[in-house]
């Protein structure tokens, strides 16, 4: 099912056959129940050991764009759906790690579940990336362009967050997650203005599409007119880092995984970006 046609809904968004549907939808709540009962603690670790799990979404999504995902598992690998599936695993693997594992950190924990979590993405991820780099093949330009995103973008967060944390010193309450916000938008917000500037990509996201498309703003280097989706991208992560430090602060274990949510909706399409170009552009 199509959905993309609808306002404000990005393009390329679609719903499976209802019976795959089903299957996420049931396991996405069968997860999130088995977390409800467990209520495993949750420290900046656990939120950043999800990051590989981002990844894998946002290659699966690619290996669907390209069709390479086989029949039997071509509709769940649509978008959102690949999200909430990947998501899905991720929480079951962190419910079994937690269910697993001894003892009690110093911060309420159980020592090892972020690394397990961590390392099974991992195992995840890097044969899905070897499928897309086989099934796409490389794209000079794209690769090309891709790496200078990386290259302005990951100083470029950096900067912007030593900036957040010295005019804002409460946001380093956020710690790792915080900084993961401002790097995930920042590189969604480099990538999608090289891609659209450089390489002839366009935006799927309505609302990002108008910042993307207005003919007035100056063009600069590199960024062409993106500049300005890049600078609101910019703005809304340290809003919301600096506006959910003292819910961080206060109760952890539902600021840190709020947090965790906004840098994925980042990082997410930045990763879907960059590997797109280099196998595709």
């Amino acid at each position: 099912m199509i959905l993309g046609s609808l306002p404000f809904v990005p393009r390329g968004t679609t719903l499976p056959p209802l019976p795959y549907l089903l299957v996420v939808l049931l396991a996405a709540i069968g997860v999130a129940v088995a977390i409800r009962r467990r209520r495993p603690a949750i420290a900046g670790s656990h939120v950043l050991g999800i990051v590989p799990w981002i990844a894998l979404g946002a290659t699966l999504h690619v290996l669907y764009v390209l069709g390479a995902l086989p029949g039997p598992l071509a509709p769940f690998g649509g978008s959102p759906t690949v999200y909430v599936a990947v998501a899905t695993l991720a929480g079951a693997v962190w419910v079994g790690a937690d269910a697993a594992a001894s003892g009690v950190g110093t911060d309420g924990s159980v020592p090892g579940v972020p690394a397990a979590l961590a390392a099974v993405g991992t195992v995840l991820l890097v044969p899905a990336v070897a499928v897309a780099l086989v099934a796409g093949g490389l794209s000079g330009p794209g690769a090309r362009w891709s790496a200078v995103a990386v290259v302005l973008g990951v100083p470029l967060a950096a900067a912007v967050w030593a900036g957040l944390t010295r005019v804002s010193p409460g946001t380093t309450v956020t710690g790792g997650v915080g900084a993961l916000v401002v790097l995930g938008h920042t590189l969604d917000g480099v990538s999608t203005a090289v891609g659209v500037a450089r390489l002839g990509f366009g935006e799927r996201s309505p609302l990002s599409r108008i910042l993307l498309e207005l003919g007035w703003l100056p063009s600069v280097p590199v960024l062409g007119e993106g500049w300005l989706f890049l600078l609101v991208k910019l703005v809304v992560a340290c809003v919301v880092v600096h506006l959910f430090a003292p819910y961080v602060r206060d109760v952890p274990s539902e600021g840190l995984p709020f947090l965790g949510f906004v840098a994925a909706v980042g990082l997410g399409p930045a990763l879907h970006n960059l590997l797109l170009f280099t196998i595709t552009a």
